[in-house]
Parts: C-alpha cells; structure tokens; sequence
C-alpha cells in the first residue's frame, strides 16, 4: 500500500471520535488536517458540528453521496472492532471503500482481520497527522 499516494489522493476524512474540545488530540489532529486542505467529517454522538462542519453520531450515518476516502479512527481499541464494522456497514451501502486508519495506541487484531475480510486498506498505531507531514510535508 503506498500511503503517500492515497494520502495525496484522499480529499475527505472521517474522524471516528472526534472532539469539539481544542484541547483534545483528535480535535487538534482533524483541524490540522482540515487546514491541510482535507474535507472532515467529525463522527461523534455527542455533537452537532465540530471545526465547522456537521457532525455525525456513526460513520454509517454520513449521507450516502458523501465520498469518504480515509476513516481515521479515535477510540479505544476494545472499540476498533465496532468501528471497524460500521465502515463495513457503510461499505456495504455506498460501494465506497475508504482506508481505515487507527490512531497512535490503538490497535486490534480483530479489526485489521475484518477489514481485511471486507477488502479494505488497514494501517493501525499511527498518528495521521504525523505520517501526513512525513510523506507530504
């Protein structure tokens, strides 16, 4: 898998557990991205809008017709799994098929197996930002 090609490539970002607090990782992390020029969509029960743009209770919730390239997964690992099964949902309702990504600290074996299953592009305990500014930056 050639990460700077699908990084470069890649104009929407779902990110699973996304903050509206500042001061969290995944906030800083989806509005560096988004100044990077990427399109986010935050996915987050518990908010209607995050860094401008509407936010999304499950990934699968994200409106069909919205092209979603990259889910950038924060939450904990005993979660990967679920997560990693919604985007399988979602794959499975709009045909897309996006990199899931999980964030530095979160890794699942189950979840890599799943995704591997549904055919899609896996890369686990990284940090999004720091590996877009190695390979783009």
């Amino acid at each position: 898998m050639d990460l700077k090609k699908m990084l470069s490539e890649a104009k929407t970002i779902a990110v699973i557990g996304c903050s509206g607090k500042s001061w969290r990782t995944s906030h800083q992390i989806a509005s560096y991205l988004q100044e990077q020029g990427y399109r986010i969509i935050p996915v987050h029960p518990d908010y209607g809008e995050v860094l401008g743009e509407k936010a999304y209770p499950a990934v699968y919730d994200i409106p069909d017709e919205t092209q979603v390239d990259v889910v950038d997964i924060f939450r904990d690992s005993a979660h990967t799994l679920q997560m990693v099964e919604d985007v399988c949902r979602r794959v499975e309702e709009t045909g897309q098929r996006p990199l899931v990504w999980t964030q530095l600290g979160v890794s699942s074996q189950e979840a890599m197996a799943r995704a591997g299953e549904e055919g899609l592009d896996y890369v686990e305990n990284k940090c999004l930002m720091v590996e877009h500014r190695r390979l783009l930056g």
